[in-house]
């Protein structure tokens, strides 16, 4: 769980870079994926190791995020 809050702050952090710099939030949104797919990414890859899972919960997005805050176990929770 401490890996999953680290990364989800380091891409918070990035986040908050790119949005200072209107250029480089432009350049993300048109060429990259957006910060929900990443988060998304990385909770469903941490989770359940699959490749497959990853693409689908990156597709998915902020959906899956919302999703897991839900749905996460009491013991997830407590950390």
């Amino acid at each position: 769980m401490n890996k999953i809050k680290l990364t989800l702050a380091f891409f918070l952090l990035i986040s908050l870079e790119s949005f200072a710099h209107s250029e480089v939030k432009q350049s993300i949104y048109r060429n990259g994926i957006g910060m929900g797919s990443v988060i998304a990414i990385v909770i469903s890859w941490s989770k359940n190791k699959s490749v497959l899972y990853a693409i689908l919960h990156g597709v998915l997005s902020w959906l899956y995020v919302i999703y897991y805050i839900i749905n996460r176990e009491d013991k997830e929770k407590n950390n």
